[in-house]
């Protein structure tokens, strides 16, 4: 009886074995799934198209495994530990009632996920660099560090406030889409004052805001304060944020144009 209950257990502990398995291959077998696509566009162009040989196949494959691992790995990342931690200390906040607490907290989110944002460092250099080429600027290290600089503060101040008037939306319950109205007229307004070497710029650098690093926190963010407000949908009311953060670097990296230049 002994042995045959030592047996039982054996089995028993190696049952959970495949489902770790596949708790494992899960997010890699996702990230295949979404990397496919541009895979196989390239690879038709490539060989169909433009009937050229891969170059470097062999670090080309290397390179690809390591975006799939790197994809699959991130991803799980923000499902355990930045979601939960969003949603965490929205509930928190909100359960403190102390809304400068939670305005102070919102900025100081959005501008520092922002300031670490590696799409915007790598946009504000190359912006540095051609407005350096263009004259647009001195053509010296310290100027093109200083405009570099600038530039990332005056976007991770921008989507600072930005994710205070998300903050304020979802607790007072103003309409997004008017927000936007608003928002969107006011940048079609600067654009015509704006010195057109920074139009482009400013435009772009609302998209590089919304990137890795700030968009799972944002979103959490929103969703967890929706959730933790009565007579608040989180489908509803809790996204939003995002918008207001690609929205509001546009018109600030043009005001910042204006002084600059």
């Amino acid at each position: 009886m002994a042995g045959g209950d030592d047996v039982a257990l054996s089995i028993h502990a190696a049952v959970p074995v495949p489902k770790r398995l596949i708790q494992v291959l899960a997010p890699l077998a996702a990230a295949a799934r979404d990397l496919a696509p541009v895979v196989v566009v390239i690879l038709v162009f490539q060989l169909l198209i433009l009937r050229q040989p891969i170059p470097d196949l062999g670090g080309m494959a290397l390179g690809l495994l390591s975006v799939l691992l790197g994809l699959a790995l991130f991803v799980r990342g923000l499902e355990l530990a930045l979601f939960p931690v969003g949603e965490a200390l929205a509930f928190s906040f909100a359960e403190r009632g102390n809304l400068a607490l939670l305005l102070i907290f919102s900025f100081l989110l959005g501008f520092g996920t922002t300031v670490a944002e590696p799409a915007l460092t790598a946009i504000a250099a190359k912006a540095a660099a051609v407005a350096a080429s263009g004259h647009f600027i001195a053509h010296t290290d310290a100027a093109i560090h200083a405009y570099a600089k600038g530039l990332r503060l005056t976007v991770a101040v921008a989507v600072g406030l930005a994710v205070v008037l998300g903050v304020m939306r979802i607790i007072l319950g103003w309409p997004l889409h008017w927000c936007m109205v608003a928002g969107y007229t006011s940048v079609v307004v600067m654009t015509w004052f704006a010195p057109p070497a920074i139009i482009g710029i400013a435009y772009d650098s609302g998209g590089v805001t919304t990137s890795t690093v700030t968009v799972p926190l944002l979103a959490s963010l929103g969703v967890g304060l929706a959730m933790a407000i009565r007579e608040r949908n989180p489908l509803l009311d809790g996204f939003g944020l995002i918008a207001f953060a690609s929205l509001l670097p546009i018109p600030f990296v043009m005001l910042y144009g204006m002084l600059v230049g």
